[in-house]
This record gives C-alpha cells, structure tokens and sequence, in this order.
C-alpha cells in the first residue's frame, strides 16, 4: 500500500514539472523532439500518445497521436507526411521526427503520454532558422575620382539578425582585403559601407557577405573609378560625332534640293516663250536720192515677183491663208530697221489677186517714196 502512494506521488510530480527543452534548427533539415517515458511497460493496451503544437499566434492543434494500437499522423495539411515516431514508442521513446522542416513548424510543442491514469508531459521549443537569401550588391554614386561612392547590400530574407559585412577581394597577389582608408560604415544600414574621395587604387572587386545562426550567403560587385579627363574626353568625342553626324546630314539635304531645283528650271524653261509677246518696233526712213534707181529696179522685180504668186495664192482657200497669216504674225520676227515696214507686203483680197494675175500692172516711180534701207 505504501508503495503505491509513492508510485502515484512520483507519477504526479513527473505529469506537473515535465522537462523543457530548447532546439534550434535550419530550415529543411531534420530534427528529432525528444519524449521518454515509462508508461507502457506495465500495460501496453491502455497507453495513450499525444503531440501538441501551440504556434506563434497561440493556435493549439494535434501533431500526432497513438491510440488504440493506432497511429494518427496525418491531422494537418500543413505537416500531412512529415511528422512520425522516431523510435519504439511502446518501449518509452515517444520522440517526435519532423522531416523536412518548415518556418511554420516553429512552436512549443507538448509530448503527453497517459497509461492507467498516470501523465507525463515534455515540452520542447522549436525554433527553425531560415538562413539568409542571397543579397543583392549596388553601388550608389559616381565613379569618378574624389567623388564619394556608397555601397550597399540586403537580403530579402532570413533569420533575424542577419550581420553584414564588406571586404576586399584579393584578385592579385599582394592586395590589400581591407577596404580603404577612408570607408564608413552605416551603423543604422549595416549593409551600406561609404566610400569617400575615390582614388584609382578604389578599384577593384568588393564582396559583401550577409550570415546568422543558419549559415551566410555572398554576393560581388566591381568598382572600376575614372579619370575626370577621360570623362570629359569621351563626352567630347560623343558630342563631335553626333554634331558630324548632322553635318553630313544637312549636305546631303542641300544636294538634294540643289538638284530637284535645277531639274525643274530645265523642265520650265520651254514654258517661258510667251506667244504674245511684242515685235520690236522699225523705224521708217526716208529713202535718199542716189538710192532711188537702184530701188525702182527692185521694186520692179519685186512687183514681178507678186504677179507671178498670185495665181498660186488664188488657189488656197481663205481658211487656210488666215491660218497662215496667223502663224506669220505669231512667230515670224521682221527685221529691225527701216526694211521693217515696207519689207512685209500688203495683203490684198482674193478677187483683186485674180485680177491682178490678168492685168500686167505697172507701178509709177512715184508711188515707190518710201523703201527699206
């Protein structure tokens, strides 16, 4: 009888103060939570196995079980097929196994095992480090000498805290890994290293290197500083050429122009002739004396002359002797001078042309006073 006051005394104590046990562990990984117990030696049928898990929100719910001579361990879809016993829970090892961890299997977990009224309870906390996301590197200002160049790095995720740090990449032997001597560090940025008055020797390959309790992951940028002259070089050669650029632009415009205006001077010229355009005026002259015989023989044969066409003129048509006479008028110039008006003859009608053609007609000296120089 005393003996199973003790028994129930000590199984009381147990089922109150329980053990408490902390375990940290990286992100898919395994990790075994550890329940011993001594329950189910005596009497196996009546053992009972239960794992809780109360989250970060408070949320209590069941991991696993035993009951029944049955396991249960597909109660969550967010743990269905990663929770199991890890060892002989009958032989008092209710360990429980997750496998692969996630971030949202952190928590309090509470192991209870009940056999013929008797309790035990473990508790464990879990805590799943996510170790950090590979950062990204950047440079932040102008790389050109004694300018002031910021650079800076962040991971997107992790566990906090995530510890940054710059240094040197040593890509010849005998570089320095340190950064330069006048280099800053962004206490309220970790990631941020300044960089002040650059100088040649700045240049170079710079790594940054985010890590925590899960692990560290890097990344690299270069920095490669530039003269001020050669800045100043390359923007002058790039403004000379897009000024040339325009220039051979603006000639070949200009020939073009030239050469659409001289091909349609060439095309208009022809069109420039006016038809109505005057005759230059002749003067009359008064014919002198020593001249007058040798103009009555030419007047003589002239008179001949129209005697001997007037029969062919009486065979044309008036029609066609106007169109004649128009054409004449239009693009027939007469001489300048006194010929000018007594050179052209006078047109008689078609009944005094045939008259004419019959009668021999003689012409007084006297009717001849004025002729063409």
């Amino acid at each position: 009888m005393t003996l199973l006051v003790l028994l129930g005394l000590v199984s009381y104590y147990v089922g109150t103060l329980g053990t408490h046990t902390e375990i940290k562990k990286v992100a898919e990984e395994k990790v075994t939570l550890p329940c011993h117990h001594q329950l189910g030696l005596p009497e196996k049928d009546t053992l009972d196995i239960e794992w809780l898990l109360t989250d970060r929100e408070g949320n209590q719910k069941v991991v696993i079980t035993y009951s029944s001579h049955h396991v249960y361990n597909n109660l969550t879809e967010e743990q269905k097929g990663r929770v199991a016993f890890a060892s002989n829970f009958l032989a008092g090892d209710a360990s429980l196994q997750i496998e692969p961890l996630k971030p949202s299997d952190e928590g309090r977990y509470t192991c209870k095992v009940k056999n013929s009224g008797r309790y035990v309870w473990s508790y464990v906390i879990l805590k799943v480090l996510v170790r950090p996301s590979k950062p990204k590197c950047e440079l932040e200002g102008e790389l050109t000498e004694g300018s002031d160049l910021t650079l800076q790095c962040e991971s997107s995720s992790g566990t906090e805290p995530i510890v940054y740090s710059w240094q040197r990449v040593q890509e010849k032997e005998g570089e320095d890994e340190r950064l330069p001597p006048k280099s800053k560090i962004d206490y309220n940025h970790p990631g941020r290293v300044l960089l002040q008055n650059l100088t040649m020797s700045s240049s170079g390959l710079y790594q940054c290197t985010a890590g925590n309790e899960a692990g560290k992951e890097s990344c690299v940028v270069r920095v490669t500083v530039q003269y001020v002259q050669s800045v100043g070089m390359i923007a002058g050669a790039v403004t000379g050429m897009v000024a040339g650029a325009l220039l051979i632009f603006l000639l070949v415009w200009l020939l073009i122009r030239r050469k659409d205006k001289k091909r349609y001077e060439e095309e208009e010229r022809p069109n420039e002739i006016r038809e109505d355009a005057e005759a230059p005026k002749a003067r009359l002259v008064k014919p002198s004396s020593s001249s007058s015989g040798s103009r009555s023989s030419r007047s003589g044969s002239s008179s001949t002359r129209s005697t001997a066409n007037s029969g062919s003129r009486s065979q044309r048509t008036p029609c066609a002797e106007a169109v004649r006479r128009q054409g004449l008028a239009a693009h027939t110039y007469g001489p300048v001078g006194p010929e000018a008006r007594s050179s052209e003859p006078k047109k008689a009608p078609h009944a005094t042309l045939t008259k004419a053609e019959n009668t021999p007609s003689t012409i007084p000296s006297q009717s001849r006073a004025f002729q063409t120089v």
